[in-house]
């Protein structure tokens, strides 16, 4: 009986990377993220409705100095 060949450990090659994986940002544009807040916090923003996701991202941008893009 002729003997086996030799296993390879050679492995396939991996698929390229994605050229971007997200665009360039849009000036003024929102981004979807995942927040963790304190439950306090969110039970502020809550209180008053639909639009708490609104009046937390204009609390956050008064902290943010303006920038001279």
């Amino acid at each position: 009986m002729p003997p086996l060949p030799a296993p390879t450990t050679a492995k396939p090659a991996a698929p390229p990377p994605p050229a971007s994986p997200r665009p360039a940002a849009v000036p003024g544009a929102r981004e979807m993220v995942t927040l963790r807040l304190d439950s306090a916090v969110l039970a502020h923003f809550q209180k008053d409705g639909p639009g708490w996701q609104d009046r937390v991202n204009e609390a956050l941008k008064a902290l943010v100095p303006a920038s001279d893009d």
